[in-house]
């Protein structure tokens, strides 16, 4: 579909809502006639002007919404050709391959995403300033022709003028929304406003010794609701009918993105960002952020930089996520064809001879990459958040491990406080010397399974025993941690571990605890082996 006929339709769409606004309008206005002119008067007459006039309203106002709300901007860091140069240049070579305009901006972003914009004015008549989103965390896993292949897939959107018609496409659709808004708010308020009035009623009908009613706002704003459903469904075509031309459109882009770079590498990037995203996701919750809750962050840079080592360490794992593409869309109404269609159509072009083609990694296009991540953050992190303390990896899991299993233990010399036992783990061992039986007790004070509650005798102890068990090994390790003997150790390719001082250190700890726990309990192993000076 070319560009004429895609703004064609686009300006119908739009056409269609005030058409419907202005139907509306008429069959409100023709009631009111129709009525008034066969007899109707007085107040009910007023009654239904009152009620045809504030259905109109939403309407109206829907209709001379003049201007596009537009969203927040992107939180980044643009750079100018002067602090970019070779990146700059890759995006105009791209830029003129495909046959457009190059961005006028360059913003990198914190996302594993790259999208293109377009400040069109008079709907999209006229060209604007284009800006060019390009995450840091997705140039962090392409090559350099991946990067080429992505580049080229969204100048092919300036090249199709996908994002100049975007306003006119948005402009409807927030139409659309707000005047379903305005509707469902004044069923709201008026289902609120009777609710008011009943609940009132009912309460002087129990201060009379009364019995009160039920209250009932069943019926209450259903015309306001009607209305929304009509343009709910106009709404509902609307976004049929545009999704199916912004899908076409990703596919031609996907196009341009194989002339530029080549099969190989444009499929290669499509799968690499499979595996880029949910790496990103889990990097930020298990790595960048894990020392928030001691109030530390990595070193500058390291926030969005430190995902580069997860990648390397991880690439086994990557490469499932690079194989099993989603064959549906991320939802039913993401303007982008299922992955595995994409990557589908791409590798089932001729081979082209450009695979295997070797290149650097992308973030060597950048200056100074590291500065880059550091001034990312500035970007887009809290005020909060870059007050925190900066440490390297290596303290920063140590710290945060160390304070995290000194909190999680607060809840077991809670347990063991109630059993009048001190908070420590020498205490409990002594508590358990005194009166072996307070072990049981102290187990009784954490939840258990239905099985378990229901257990007497051995069996109830059979339950305890594990539970006990890592109780006490959660206060030995709150107890070697802080003094020091034992370490968190970092790892890219797995969750933290716990260095112990000396080899078979371990087994020696596992028995210990196992003779702490049995049934004739012998607290000396412990002892030794970890609060012995």
């Amino acid at each position: 579909m070319g560009a004429s006929l895609r703004a064609s339709r686009a300006l119908a769409l739009l056409a269609g809502f005030y058409l419907l606004g202005l139907v509306l309008l008429a069959v409100l206005a023709g009631i009111d006639i129709a009525l008034a002119t066969a007899g109707l008067r007085g107040p009910a007459l007023s009654k239904l002007l009152a009620v045809s006039a504030v259905l109109a309203v939403p309407i109206v106002r829907g209709m001379f919404m003049l201007r596009t709300p537009k969203g927040d901007p992107v939180p980044g860091v643009p750079v100018t050709e002067r602090q970019e140069p070779v990146l700059w240049r890759t995006v105009r070579e791209v830029a003129e391959q495909v046959g457009t305009r190059a961005p006028d901006e360059i913003v990198l972003i914190a996302e594993v995403n790259a999208a293109v914009s377009e400040d069109s004015k008079l709907l999209g008549l006229l060209p604007g300033t284009r800006r060019l989103y390009l995450g840091l965390p997705l140039m962090t896993g392409l090559d350099e022709m991946q990067l080429r292949a992505v580049l080229a897939h969204e100048m092919g959107h300036y090249a199709n003028l996908d994002t100049r018609l975007t306003p006119l496409i948005a402009r409807g659709r927030a139409q659309l929304l707000r005047t379903i808004g305005h509707f469902n708010d004044r069923a709201d308020a008026k289902v609120a406003k009777e609710r008011a009035r009943q609940e009132k009623r009912a309460e002087k009908r129990i201060a009379s010794g009364k019995k009160p009613k039920a209250v009932d706002t069943s019926g209450d704003g259903a015309m306001y609701r009607a209305m929304a459903a009509l343009y709910t469904a106009y709404g509902k075509f609307y976004q049929r009918a545009t999704l199916a031309g912004a899908r076409r459109q990703e596919l031609a882009a996907d196009l341009a993105s194989v002339r530029i770079a080549g099969r190989d590498s444009a499929a290669s990037a499509l799968r690499e960002l499979n595996a880029i995203g949910p790496a990103q996701d889990f990097y930020m919750d298990s790595y960048a952020t894990l020392g928030v809750g001691a109030q530390l962050l990595p070193r500058p840079g390291q926030v969005f930089g430190g995902l580069r080592h997860l990648l390397d360490a991880r690439s086994e794992e990557l490469d499932d996520l690079r194989r099993e593409l989603s064959t549906e869309p991320a939802s039913p109404y993401d303007s982008h064809p299922a992955l595995a269609e994409r990557v589908a159509r791409i590798e089932a072009l001729p081979d082209d001879g450009r695979g295997g083609q070797a290149a650097r990694p992308s973030l060597e296009l950048l200056s100074d990459a590291d500065a880059a991540m550091a001034a990312l953050e500035q970007a887009v992190l809290s005020p909060q958040a870059l007050a925190l303390k900066r440490v390297d990896w290596a303290d920063l899991v140590q710290e945060s491990m160390t304070r995290y299993v000194g909190e999680g233990a607060e809840q077991i010399r809670e347990a063991v406080a109630a059993e009048g036992a001190g908070p420590d783990l020498a205490a409990l061992l002594d508590a358990i010397d005194a009166d072996p039986a307070v072990r049981w007790r102290i187990a009784e004070r954490f939840p258990k399974s239905e099985e378990a509650a229901a257990a007497t005798g051995r069996t109830a102890r059979e339950f305890a025993r594990p539970v006990l068990r890592r109780a006490v090994n959660q206060l030995v390790t709150a107890e070697l941690t802080a003094r020091g003997t034992a370490r968190w150790q970092l790892s890219w390719a797995d969750s933290a571990t716990l260095l112990y001082p000396a080899d078979g250190f371990e087994e020696q700890l596992t028995a210990a605890l196992e003779a702490a726990v049995a049934d004739q309990p012998d607290t000396e192993p412990l002892r030794k082996l970890v609060l012995a000076p």
